[in-house]
């Protein structure tokens, strides 16, 4: 069990490393860092609208004093949980794997609105979908973009802290990255890993996702801060790569039977899975895993896919 309770705010990871922490952890509920050392500071991923990222900022003021310097805002993907308070980080350098704008471009903010604003014509789909974005505004967001990108690995001083960005992309996205601290022996994973919750393949392949999951294993670091979840170490990373392999198998198995990918998500929904946050989340990880089986079998755009997760959701009373 983590020594860092699953509680909303700021946790002290120790050594000049913090997390904001988002319970629960479902959809749009990220996690961030902040790396400092005296007054310079580094910041790990921003937050879904600009309400939440305030006071986040807010709080690592307290924790670090009110005239913290940002010299780089460090995103771990391009999902607008992770990006869409980008502006408020003023005077900061952005650093992003290569992939990263490709993934901000996929999902503006002011297409979040429409959705959400469009959502009663919308059937089952725009109820889930409200149901999962409802609660965030999406107005007066201006996309800030990466400065500086990496390619393998790079290292950045913050004061005297050496901090190592490593991009594994692409996995969750085409643009992923992880943050190390290796004094504080902690590593910002960002959405490689959703503690507690169902996993979500947007880009794939999923060998480079077990890699990434592989290589927090070899590091030097066990305090490890996930996108969505608890905060957790390496015996919690090991059973997460177990969930990812166990939908991994299910899926193949089902796959090889000739099952559908709809009947296939909904079984799995019903199953083993159905502890996991948002389980109906199954649905994207077996298309895109189908995907990856038979490159014929395309996964359907995005509003087909929430109406898909929308059925299971209407089934577990999550959506009325």
């Amino acid at each position: 069990m983590s020594r860092f309770p699953f509680e909303k705010g700021v946790h002290d990871l120790g050594g000049g490393a913090y997390a904001w922490i988002q319970p629960d952890g479902s959809w749009g509920y990220s996690n961030a860092g902040l790396v400092a050392d005296g007054r310079i500071g580094l910041l790990v991923d921003t937050l879904f609208d600009l309400h939440l990222t305030r006071e986040m900022l807010t709080a690592y003021d307290e924790v670090a004093g009110p005239d913290l310097r940002w010299q780089y805002l460090v995103l771990t993907h391009g999902n607008g949980d992770h990006v869409y308070g980008n502006q408020l980080v003023t005077g900061a350098e952005i650093v992003a794997a290569r992939g990263c704008p490709e993934d901000m471009n996929q999902t503006p903010p002011s297409l979040m609105a429409d959705m959400i604003a469009g959502a009663p014509s919308m059937g089952d789909a725009g109820k889930y979908f409200r149901h999962c974005f409802g609660a965030f505004d999406f107005t007066g967001i201006e996309m800030a973009y990466p400065t500086i990108f990496v390619e393998g690995d790079l290292e950045l001083a913050v004061g005297e802290k050496i901090v190592r960005l490593m991009a594994v992309g692409p996995d969750h996205t085409a643009g992923g990255l992880m943050v190390h601290v290796p004094d504080a022996g902690v590593l910002y994973a960002g959405d490689i890993l959703f503690v507690g919750g169902m996993p979500i393949m947007w880009g794939g392949p999923y060998e480079n996702w077990i890699a990434a999951i592989e290589r927090i294993l070899w590091l030097d670091a066990d305090i490890i801060v996930p996108g969505h979840g608890p905060v957790t170490d390496k015996a919690g990373v090991a059973r997460y790569r177990a969930v990812l392999e166990e939908i991994h198998g299910e899926t193949r198995r089902r796959f090889d039977a000739g099952q559908s990918p709809k009947q296939a998500s909904a079984e799995m929904a019903k199953g083993g899975f159905s502890d996991l946050t948002d389980a109906e989340r199954i649905v994207i990880m077996v298309h895109r895993l189908y995907h990856e089986f038979d490159p014929s079998h395309a996964p359907p755009d995005v509003l087909t896919l929430f109406a898909l997760m929308a059925e299971i959701a209407r089934e577990k009373n999550i959506i009325s």
